[in-house]
């Protein structure tokens, strides 16, 4: 069994680690009874699947989901559902994994044009000639 990220990515559903708490999510009193909380574990490091830069990404982009060793923990307590959880956890760490795996686009630096900076100029000499009209008269500038 496999869980498809995207048509050419799929993680095998034995390197997921699934574990069911009590939440503090709603329920009433059920709350203290049924663990229905949802704790994903994934080795990521040991996977092999993302390239280093898409675990970099990924690192940037989600730190506190992370630990040292490479492992990424997902939790949801949305509803009183373990099932629902389980199947939120999974949307999640899809949405992070396309996320980290979408290359951003590469900044091609540019510059001003001539007419921008002429006005840019032009703004500053009249903010400054507005704010040297604010001064006291002194008898030197008589």
């Amino acid at each position: 069994m496999m869980f498809e990220i995207a048509s050419d990515i799929k993680i095998p559903l034995s390197e997921l680690q699934w574990t069911f708490v009590r939440s503090s999510g709603p329920g009433g009193q059920n709350v203290n009874k049924v663990a229905s909380k949802a704790v994903l574990r994934w080795n990521v490091a040991a996977s092999g699947l993302l390239d280093t830069d898409s675990m970099a990404r990924l690192a940037v982009s989600y730190p506190a989901h992370l630990t040292k060793e490479g492992e990424l923990i997902i939790a949801s307590q949305k509803t009183r559902d373990a099932i629902k959880n389980r199947a939120d956890c999974l949307e999640k760490l899809k949405a992070m994994l396309l996320a980290a795996l979408k290359k951003p686009k590469r900044r091609i630096p540019t510059r001003p044009t001539k007419g921008s900076i002429v006005r840019r100029l032009n703004d500053k000499a009249r903010r400054s000639q507005k704010k040297r009209n604010r001064q006291k008269i002194t008898k030197a500038d008589e």
